[in-house]
């Protein structure tokens, strides 16, 4: 469901997806081939939120923030996360289940471990891998952790054609 809150309607690429099965409300802007899933809340009351390009956001998922936010370029936000970041570089992977709060700074190709909680304004460099309550850097990613991260954010940019052609999204999102 895409919604205008305050005047600020949803701008959604018209190669985004968004599933009839979300909620999208406020001043929102989503990059070509990004993708809302089921259960998601995409909730821009505060400050604008911008998804951008082959981004995904998986089931039952809720992105809110205080302020200005950004989620960066093929970024993958796994199911059940909560995300209050202010910024998620390109190419990172939130974990199914993590929470990241207010004012949290993800640089490029970040991974946050399923079930992690990154605490209010931590701030990480890119190619960190984070993990734990609360999450710290543990190292730096290797490649096969860049391997799945780019995977991830393929399939999911694969599945909006397959959810498109079985007419599954929002309704208001078709350019049909």
């Amino acid at each position: 469901m895409i919604r205008t809150l305050n005047g600020k309607t949803p701008k959604i690429d018209p190669t985004a997806f968004v599933s009839e099965f979300a909620y999208v409300v406020g001043d929102v802007e989503m990059g070509p081939n990004s993708s809302i899933w089921p259960g998601a809340v995409i909730r821009a009351d505060s400050g604008k939120i911008e998804i951008g390009a082959g981004s995904n956001i998986q089931d039952n998922s809720v992105l809110h923030a205080d302020a200005d936010a950004k989620i960066g370029d093929n970024v993958t936000i796994g199911h059940g996360v909560v995300c209050h970041a202010q910024m998620i570089g390109n190419g990172s992977l939130i974990g199914n289940g993590a929470t990241l709060n207010d004012g949290v700074m993800l640089g490029d190709n970040c991974l946050v471990a399923a079930g992690s909680t990154v605490v209010e304004n931590s701030e990480f460099v890119q190619n960190s891998l984070i993990r734990g309550t609360p999450a710290k850097a543990i190292g730096k990613i290797r490649s096969r952790h860049s391997e799945l991260m780019e995977r991830a954010a393929a399939f999911y940019v694969s599945q909006i054609a397959v959810y498109k052609s079985s007419d599954l999204g929002d309704p208001s999102t078709s350019t049909a």
